[in-house]
């Protein structure tokens, strides 16, 4: 089992302030639209991994890599990022942190001209890119290709709002078909009291995380339990 602080959207003071209540996280999942000083300030006074997607409000995070001397790049230049150290970054990728496999694919539907937004169809070949490094990466005699798939906007129709721009992306509902997560976790949409966070998508769970979650996910087989230590706050 591994304990999993999940985080976005909203800035919850009391938890910075007295982190206690999660003070048994061992990962901390970040959705986006989070500064990242305040994943910043959880990641260390925790002392666990973090792992993010970017939100449509979150600064450019694309371009960067690490060369093979371990330097980090832009553009072929030396360059820092603007997460915080040792965060990472999973975007497009496939990770592997703290005995559980993470595919991550951020962003919103495009409606200005700012960073980490993009149409359906950008989205559509961003996941498709993301689906074959997974699949690439499945272990041998696993049904489950990823234990979570990791993003900012939710699936069409699953848990999305009215508005343009909080309209989940189609192309996630294919991709949690073909990934096979047991938990799909998103932000960026207010979760609605009536409906609760929780949705199914096949054989995942789709679920809002706005504000914070304290959860226990099983590697492979999945989610198992969930506790919350504070009332989510509103957006």
């Amino acid at each position: 089992m591994v304990r999993v602080l999940a985080v976005s959207d909203v800035v919850d003071e009391a938890l910075s302030a007295n982190v206690s209540g999660v003070r048994d996280a061992e990962l901390i999942l970040a959705c986006g639209d989070l500064p990242f000083e305040y994943l910043g300030s959880l990641m260390n006074r925790l002392d666990v991994p973090l792992v993010f997607v970017p939100g449509n409000h979150d600064p450019n995070v694309s371009g960067y890599r690490v060369s093979r001397g371990g330097l980090t790049l832009r553009a072929g230049l030396p360059a820092r990022p603007p997460w915080p150290d040792g965060a990472i970054n999973a975007d497009g990728r496939v990770v592997d942190v703290a005995g559980l496999r993470i595919a991550g694919l951020g962003g919103s539907p495009r409606y200005s001209h700012g960073p980490n937004q993009y149409t359906d169809r950008q989205q559509a070949r961003r996941a498709l890119r993301l689906a074959v490094r997974a699949w690439l990466r499945r272990p041998r005699r696993v049904t489950r290709t990823v234990d979570i798939l990791l993003t900012h906007a939710p699936p069409r129709g699953v848990g999305d709002g009215p508005d343009p721009p909080h309209r989940g992306f189609p192309i996630l509902n294919a991709l949690t078909r073909w990934l096979r997560p047991a938990l799909l976790l998103h932000g960026h949409v207010d979760p609605e009291p009536a409906s609760g966070r929780d949705r199914r998508l096949g054989g995942t769970i789709v679920r809002n995380v706005t504000g914070w979650q304290l959860m226990l996910i099983e590697p492979v087989t999945g989610l198992v339990s969930d506790r919350k230590a504070e009332p989510d706050r509103a957006r």
